[in-house]
């Protein structure tokens, strides 16, 4: 230990400074503090890289349970008819893949009847001028249908709006409206259901209203696959196994194309989501074991033989084939290829095809590369090894944090309890040194006080020499 100290300012009376000479003591006794410091500085910096990558990695594994799902993108159907404008369609996965020829006669239409235009306003009763009452029968459902008889008493539901307030109160499936135009106003009665159940009519009436002639009511008419077919509404279910059709318009003379099978824009979406998270990881790793010329050293991960065996396990699972399934045993006969620094990309097979078109050529063989029933699949095995790679408690980076946490407490325990010895040195130190401070402060105060005390006795001395 080498104190500095001002030996020509030692006896002038200036003392010493105390609080620079404790904190250089200090200094040559925290060297281990240092060390200490540094490497907590390194365990956090470790413990923030080993977090982000547990992050993608976790990131990773719901890009690959998204592809083992047996209800997910993989298994998604999709109905795509060549002209929207007539009719659109929806399948669920018990649909079988195919093309249908579909042609839509006519939509299902609702029944409708109406007044001519009365001219007489809502206060004016519907009733012949000398009537009190009179009857309205309504048949709803066609000519098997049902005949609702509608009595009408001068001053209780007389007018058009209080006659559609009674018909709306009945419950006979039809609503009941007052429309008004430049020419008066209009009862409308409009049916619920669609389709020949919904045909409405009027077989009776002896009020001052006349009804125009009823419309609607009618069934859709569509031929599929060269089968006539008739049906009450415009959406309809079971005319295909797992497709429902929604009918938008008619077009008599167009043959609309219906295809159905695997879902092409979710597959993609998921495969595209699957390669982005995994090259995330990749670099991420990557990051960590490439060395820096500037400084010539590795990430802060660079010695972690966790994020070694992590590595070693995702390269094993991207690289995993099955055998046979028509040729589709693995990613690059896909179309998803691995770079040279492990990363994957979306490209073409080694005979040019694209993923999109692998797909198409061979739904079935492309799903069961990823998933099947006995859990052999890529995306089955990858799935597995991931939910054990993220584990809370046994995966491989999450052990690696347990460890780094530990010797993070360690570490600052250590830190903790050596300051707290410097503290209580530093404070011994400057009461020892504010001691020997306040004796230098005294010395030429002493000193002249001795020089005083010689003088006197010397001339003590002499005078008593003289006097002899």
């Amino acid at each position: 230990m080498t104190i500095s100290l001002n030996p020509s300012t030692l006896l002038s009376g200036q003392g010493i400074d105390v609080s620079s000479l404790v904190q250089q003591v200090l200094t040559e006794s925290s060297g281990q503090l240092t060390e200490w410091q540094s490497e907590q500085t390194t365990l956090q910096n470790q413990a923030a890289n080993i977090v982000g990558i547990n992050s993608d990695l976790t990131k990773l594994a719901a890009a690959v349970q998204a592809l083992s799902d047996p209800l997910g993108a993989l298994t998604a159907v999709a109905a795509n008819s060549s002209d929207a404008n007539v009719l659109t369609a929806t399948a669920t996965t018990s649909a079988s893949s195919g093309t249908h020829q579909i042609v839509v006669k006519s939509l299902a239409t609702t029944g409708v009847v109406y007044t001519q235009a009365f001219a007489g306003g809502d206060s004016t009763s519907i009733l012949s001028q000398d009537a009190n009452t009179g009857e309205i029968d309504l048949q709803v459902g066609g000519d098997a249908g049902t005949t609702r008889q509608i009595s009408i008493s001068r001053g209780s539901n007389d007018t058009l709006s209080s006659l559609a307030d009674y018909i709306n109160q009945q419950g006979w499936g039809v609503t009941a409206s007052v429309v008004p135009d430049a020419d008066g106003s209009h009862l409308a009665i409009v049916s619920q259901a669609a389709g020949a159940a919904g045909a409405l009519s009027i077989t009776s009436n002896d009020t001052g209203v006349q009804f125009v002639d009823p419309s609607g009511g009618t069934n859709a008419s569509v031929t599929i696959d060269g089968v006539p077919r008739s049906y009450a509404s415009n959406t309809i279910t079971g005319a295909i196994p797992g497709v429902t059709l929604n009918l938008s318009s008619a077009s008599p003379g167009e043959t609309v194309q219906l295809s159905v099978g695997p879902d092409a824009t979710q597959v993609m979406s998921a495969l595209n989501n699957f390669v982005s998270a995994y090259n995330q990881v990749i670099n991420d790793i990557n990051q960590q074991f490439t060395v820096n010329p500037a400084t010539d050293s590795e990430g802060p991960l660079g010695s972690d033989s966790g994020l070694r065996a992590l590595q070693s396990s995702l390269m094993n699972d991207v690289t995993y084939a099955i055998s046979g399934n028509g040729g589709l045993v693995n990613l690059a006969a896909l179309g998803i290829n691995m770079n040279n620094d492990g990363t994957l990309a979306m490209g073409v097979t080694p005979d040019g095809k694209t993923t999109s078109q692998v797909m198409a050529a061979n739904p079935g063989a492309f799903q069961a590369f990823f998933q099947n029933v006995g859990g052999t699949g890529f995306a089955n095995k990858f799935n597995q090894d991931l939910m054990n790679l993220t584990d809370p408690t046994v995966g491989v980076l999450n052990v690696d944090l347990a460890q780094n946490k530990t010797q993070q407490q360690n570490l600052a325990d250590s830190i903790n309890n050596f300051e707290n010895q410097l503290n209580d040195k530093q404070k011994a130190l400057m009461l020892q040194f504010s001691q020997v401070n306040a004796s230098l402060q005294q010395y030429p105060l002493l000193l002249q006080q001795v020089t005083d005390t010689l003088g006197t006795l010397n001339a003590s001395s002499g005078n008593s020499k003289s006097g002899s």
